[in-house]
């Protein structure tokens, strides 16, 4: 999704690149067992034929997991590796603390008992998935001790993040108890949400039994290009400074961390982070307290920034259920798009949250898996639509790329169809404007390379119109181009407080409009669909009427 939306490149032919440049180190990939790599669930052939292309891409190493440790989900996914010939990892999304009674559902015997499960549907090896920091040193020795004695030739993988300070610590207990990998990151690139230090790790176990045969001064070239790779990217660093203790009191996972500090931020509620975390909390409980990966965590997430948006607390919340806008996350999970969360739903916010909210198809919630009753994904006729609409499309790859984020591929194809393949561009280049006198040099294809000069830039006109002068191989070259920068303020009406008007409950970007002029609604209709930082909500109609514009 990232290579499409953020670099507008073609993800396939990335993995392929790099299966080029790197032929003998295996790959490994992130699969959300029925949810692919989407937010949601998909057809079962449409994640049979996901799983073929990524082998024949250059994955060796499927990790499958289910954000809600759902196993009727997680089966499909490992169906789906396994066909496609990858080395089958399955995930226990690892929440709460083993270690602490008072946790609740999440116990010892909670997590033995799922791997147990995975060992039966006959995975290559067991990861223990710890997306928010939470795994301690004590209740990593414990887990991986106790699966190693209930498995003792299945291969363990822990992975975790350092939000915390702990994670080094917890890898350490992970290894001497009997963990044969453990997830850690090169130098500059470690720490915080990310995993722990591989030269910290290196240092630790230098001379003892578990010495992984890393030198610090093999290390040192490493960090410095990654150090100077990440440079680049500063402008997109969240701002984040230090480690977070209070991650075993929100357990925020750190892939999302980050993410949510800077939604935070663009939805106007910078300056309360703190409360947002406190909201996190409450908002999983609200939910059912669940293991929280993508897709699970972005639910809690959305969920939260309402409740901060709108000032709940979760009795308000729970109150209003049944005329607040949830986000569309929160109504697909409790509706079961995503599957059934440990202890099942909660009551009575599920029932509420679902009145006057029904699935396409008219049931009230799916009845199991998702995808169990989906209809096969259509890939010949689908492929004919994009071919027509998208002549230069490269077939299978681009098919499975629609299939799973159709308005992704879309706005990738339209950024092409204006700008070309930006991918040959360097990381500067691509990532900060040029200025007058810059030259650029790249290459598009073997022995074909190019020197481009930014010569001037004139003032627009009235219009927004320039002609940027630039040298192409010293060849002068007049580029029309629009300077969006200049555009006539418009003032829109703002909703009042009269009857039948409606507001926006947080700052964000209509996408959708579900009514007209004209139209005769009812009360608690969807009247449009608001998107802020890829939370869309359901707007609804606040009063029974005719629609005037």
């Amino acid at each position: 999704r990232s290579a499409a939306s953020r670099c507008h490149e073609c993800p396939w032919q990335r993995l392929e690149r790099l299966r080029e440049e790197v032929p003998d180190v295996p790959f490994q990939m992130l699969l959300r067992g029925a949810n692919a790599v989407g937010y949601t669930n998909y057809p079962d052939n449409l994640v049979y034929r996901f799983c073929k292309q990524a082998a024949a891409s250059g994955i060796d190493v499927f990790r499958v997991f289910d954000s809600l440790n759902y196993l009727e989900n997680l089966k499909l996914g490992i169906e789906a590796a396994g066909e496609a010939g990858g080395f089958v990892e399955a995930a226990i999304c690892y929440t709460g603390d083993i270690t602490d009674p008072s946790k609740g559902k999440y116990t010892l015997d909670y997590y033995l008992e799922y791997a147990r499960q995975l060992a039966q549907l006959g995975v290559h090896s067991i990861a223990i998935k710890d997306m928010a920091g939470l795994l301690k040193p004590r209740a990593a020795a414990l887990l991986v001790g106790a699966i190693r004695k209930e498995l003792p030739d299945m291969l363990i993988h822990v992975h975790s993040h350092d939000t915390a300070g702990n994670s080094l610590a917890s890898m350490l207990s992970a290894a001497e108890a009997g963990a044969d990998v453990v997830d850690v990151a090169i130098d500059s690139m470690s720490g915080i949400t990310s995993q722990p230090s591989l030269g910290a790790l290196a240092a630790a176990t230098a001379g003892s039994e578990l010495d992984i045969g890393v030198r610090p001064q093999d290390l040192e070239p490493l960090n410095s290009y990654w150090e100077q790779v990440r440079s680049l990217y500063a402008p997109f660093e969240s701002g984040q400074l230090s480690g977070s203790s209070d991650v075993y009191r929100n357990e925020i996972p750190g892939g999302q961390y980050t993410n949510l500090l800077f939604q935070a931020s663009q939805l106007g509620l910078g300056d309360q982070w703190v409360e947002v975390k406190r909201k996190y909390a409450q908002a999983n409980l609200l939910l059912g307290d669940i293991p929280k990966v993508t897709p699970s965590s972005k639910v809690v997430g959305d969920l939260a920034q309402l409740m901060v948006a709108q000032k709940l607390e979760p009795d308000q919340l729970i109150e209003q259920a049944e005329s607040l806008a949830f986000p569309d996350s929160v109504v697909s999970y409790f509706q079961g798009g995503i599957g059934l969360p440990p202890g099942g739903f909660p009551e009575p916010l599920r029932s509420k949250v679902l009145k006057g909210r029904s699935l396409e198809d008219g049931r009230a919630a799916y009845d199991g898996r998702p995808g169990a009753t989906m209809k096969p994904y259509d890939f010949d006729k689908e492929l004919g639509l994009l071919q027509a609409s998208y002549p230069s499309n490269k077939g299978e790859r681009d098919a499975l790329s629609y299939a799973l984020y159709p308005q992704v591929f879309r706005d990738w194809q339209e950024h092409r169809a204006v700008y070309g393949e930006v991918e040959a561009l360097p990381t500067e280049a691509f990532l900060h404007p040029m200025a007058v006198g810059d030259e650029v040099e790249f290459a598009t294809e073997p022995g074909r390379s190019w020197i481009v000069k930014l010569v001037s830039v004139p003032k627009p006109d009235e219009n927004g119109q320039t002609q940027v002068i630039m040298e192409l191989n010293g060849e002068r070259w007049f580029v029309p181009v629009t300077d969006n920068s200049v555009q006539s303020a418009t003032a829109r009406e703002k909703a009042g407080g009269s009857p039948g008007s409606v507001g926006s409950p947080m700052p964000g970007v209509v996408v959708d409009v579900k009514v007209k002029p004209g139209d005769t609604i009812r009360e608690g209709e969807p009247l449009v669909v608001l998107s802020a930082m890829k939370m869309e909500t359901a707007i609804p109609a606040p009063a029974s009427g005719v629609v005037e514009r």
